[in-house]
């Protein structure tokens, strides 16, 4: 495999605490991966590493080619990084936050304009507003544009769309989608379980461990057991009988239903019978397929 992220057994450890343990995976050229997991997952410390600006306790990895031990700079000239908090500078506006990124790597907006010019449409009608004073949506546009401003071969995304609201969220992975023409490897992390169904292969990572990886689609086709969404009037009770349920594996609230998993094959019926019994009414049981969240919790 042609990679151009390429993670062989990196491991990092924070004083007593192991952040990254024994991680491996590669991504293609052009390819779109998704690292989902929750908060303190490790994920923000893996792209890190691979940005070089942190030194894994121990392992290997390469971006475009290059060692991150000891490839600095020719890595820094070819990856393009948006880290999760807001890091540009929030006193100068948004069109001299992008000239000055763009100064730093030898090159001007109109070179660059090809690759921005989707998003820099959006905030160019705020570009005297100083930084700071933007919406969370409109950061997040000027963060990309000022990541995408030297062409960069891999783009680095790291919990880009925590904080921002459902329309944005949307339009940002949309031109995710149209960056990929481009030919740019992007490499995204997010605790949003209903953003991986927008990778090509993703990564579910916990406590610094990868639980698996493959495309959305077979993760999801991997799971076998017998799912339903439950609902009835009295949500709370409802959570405790059915934890009380000698069929349950696992349940967890989703939403305004809950998402059980049964120990072996059930019948809907079965579930209603037990819901009756335990006095509950407005009961609805139905067999579902399983989500990425569901994947998720049940390799946990």
């Amino acid at each position: 495999m042609n990679s151009s992220i390429k993670i062989s057994n990196i491991n990092h450890v924070f004083g007593e605490v192991q952040a990254l343990k024994d991680i491996s995976f590669e991504v293609a050229p052009g390819e779109l991966f998704g690292l989902i997991g929750p908060d303190g997952a490790g994920k923000s410390t893996l792209f890190r590493i691979l940005t070089t600006l942190l030194v894994a306790s121990s392992g290997s990895a390469t971006v475009a080619g290059w060692d991150v031990k000891q490839d600095l700079k020719q890595i820094r000239r070819r990856v393009g990084y948006m880290p999760g908090r807001f890091s540009l500078y929030q006193d100068l506006t948004v069109e001299e936050n992008l000239k000055f990124f763009a100064t730093i790597f030898g090159t001007t907006i109109k070179e660059s304009y090809h690759l921005i010019e989707e998003i820099w449409v959006q905030i160019e009608p705020f570009r005297k507003r100083r930084a700071g004073k933007l919406s969370g949506g409109m950061k997040q546009k000027l963060a990309l544009c000022c990541a995408l401003i030297h062409q960069p071969e891999v783009l680095f995304l790291d919990e880009p769309t925590t904080g921002v609201d459902a329309v944005s969220r949307r339009e940002f992975w949309d031109m995710l989608q149209r960056l990929k023409a481009h030919g740019i490897t992007i490499l995204v992390s997010t605790p949003y379980m209903d953003e991986a169904i927008r990778c090509e292969r993703i990564a579910l990572i916990q406590a610094g461990e990868i639980l698996s990886i493959d495309t959305p689609k077979a993760i999801i086709a991997s799971y076998k057991k017998p799912l339903f969404a439950v609902r009835s009037n009295n949500f709370y009770q409802l959570l405790q009988d059915l934890r009380g349920f000698d069929q349950t594996e696992r349940v967890e609230p989703f939403g305004e239903y809950l998402h059980l998993t049964a120990k072996s094959k059930l019948a809907p019926t079965v579930v209603e019978s037990y819901m009756e019994e335990k006095g509950h009414e407005g009961i609805v049981v139905k067999p579902i397929e399983a989500t990425i969240e569901d994947v998720f919790l049940d390799l946990m």
